[in-house]
C-alpha cells in the first residue's frame, strides 16, 4: 500500500506522467471539464471531498512552480482565497522555493483548462473554488 498522504490512484498517475510546466486543475463541483481533458471526478456530494482536502494532498505529491486562479476569487471567496495564500506561503517557507502566483479572468480561466492533464472535481460548492497548478521541477 502507498504511504504518502495521495491514495488516489489516477491523480498519482497523472502527477507521475507531468513535466516541466504542465498543468493540473483542481476544480469546484461546478468547473466544466473540456472534451478531450480527463476528468478525475472525486465529487460524492456538498462539500465532500473539499477543495483544500483536495488540494492540500496533490501538493504532498506535486512540484508546483506556479499557480492561476480566477480573480474573482478574491472578490467571492475571500476566505478560501486567504486559505490558499497561506498555504502556497507556507510551502516557500518550507522548500525556499518561489511559487508565482497568476489571476485570470473565470473566462480565461477556464479556456486554460483546456490545456491541462487532467481537471479533479472536487464536491467543493464555493465559487471559484478552482486553480491550475503548472508543475515545476525537483532539482
Amino acid at each position: 500500500m502507498k504511504k504518502s498522504t495521495l491514495l488516489h490512484s489516477e491523480i498519482s498517475y497523472v502527477i507521475s506522467k507531468m513535466g516541466h510546466t504542465d498543468t493540473l486543475t483542481i476544480g469546484d463541483a461546478g468547473l466544466p471539464v473540456p472534451k478531450g481533458v480527463q476528468r478525475i471526478d472525486l465529487a460524492v456530494s456538498k462539500g465532500i471531498p473539499s477543495f483544500m482536502e483536495v488540494f492540500e494532498a496533490i501538493l504532498s505529491e506535486q512540484q508546483i512552480e506556479m499557480v492561476i486562479m480566477a480573480k474573482e476569487i478574491k472578490e467571492k471567496s475571500i476566505d478560501l482565497h486567504h486559505k490558499i495564500l497561506e498555504k502556497i506561503c507556507s510551502l516557500k517557507q518550507q522548500d525556499n522555493r518561489d511559487i508565482q502566483i497568476f489571476y485570470v479572468s473565470h473566462e480565461e480561466f477556464k479556456e486554460k483548462t483546456l490545456e491541462s492533464k487532467a481537471i479533479i472535481r472536487t464536491g467543493e460548492f464555493t465559487p471559484y473554488a478552482n486553480i491550475i497548478l503548472v508543475s515545476g521541477v525537483v532539482f
